[in-house]
């Protein structure tokens, strides 16, 4: 468990590093292409979820992320013998925690990451760390014999 428990801290570390980064060296509402054709960095605040869900409505997400996380930990914590299911639901606890200190603190979540080649919302590591973290699970979830 304390290999999952440093992952958990990694990802939110990396995501506030990020963000902090994004916020002193780009300009809000800027974007630069880093990968033409592929990928842009920007900074973007984001006041909602994705797609524009629940825009404006962050006490409504702070909930959601803090009962989102009980769930999380309820089920790490029983299921984390299992790699699959230790590693995924540390990603999945490390990228809500990392957009819930924003939220918090900020009032808005910090995007940076935008794909030029799709209609996609801007993200962050946090969010790449939750939908891998999903996945994994899922995948888990497909091979478990118990489940």
């Amino acid at each position: 468990m304390p290999l999952y428990i440093l992952l958990i801290f990694a990802v939110v570390l990396l995501d506030q590093l990020m963000k902090i980064f994004i916020q002193q060296n780009v300009p809000l509402n800027i974007s630069y292409e880093v990968l033409p054709g592929i990928l842009s960095v920007g900074h973007v605040r984001n006041y909602g979820a994705a797609w524009s869900m629940f825009l404006g409505q962050r006490w409504i997400l702070i909930i959601i992320s803090i009962i989102a996380l009980v769930i999380f930990g309820y089920y790490f914590k029983k299921l984390y013998h299992n790699w699959g299911y230790g590693l995924g639901f540390s990603l999945v606890i490390g990228g809500t925690l990392g957009n819930l200190i924003d939220r918090l603190f900020s009032g808005y979540v910090v995007d940076m990451f935008e794909l030029n080649f799709i209609n996609f919302p801007v993200f962050n590591i946090a969010d790449c760390a939750l939908t891998i973290g999903v996945i994994i699970i899922l995948l888990t979830m497909l091979k478990d014999e118990n489940f």
